[in-house]
């Protein structure tokens, strides 16, 4: 694990798996799985079903701004560019 993968990991929630870490947010009405892939250096955001069975992957523009900054403030945490999580891909 590398070290900003290591710092991720430290922050509230965030799991590593490989060279990926990944977090589960829970607002009022949505679910949502934030994942940040080390390799390209992106952020991916997934909306989860109320099941817990599906995710899909959505847009930046869809998810609450709260919960961007959020994740941001973990990157930047961990060292990693925050810019990096309103990378188009």
């Amino acid at each position: 694990m590398s070290d900003r993968l290591d710092a991720l990991a430290n922050r509230e929630g965030w799991h590593v798996d490989g060279r990926a870490a990944r977090v589960h947010y829970e607002g009022a009405t949505d679910r949502y799985s934030i994942e940040y892939y080390e390799p390209s250096d992106c952020v991916l955001y997934w909306k989860v079903d109320p099941d817990g069975d599906l995710a899909v992957p959505v847009g930046r523009g869809t998810v609450p701004s709260p919960l961007r900054e959020r994740v941001r403030e973990d990157l930047a945490a961990a060292d990693i560019d925050p810019e990096i999580e309103s990378r188009s891909l």
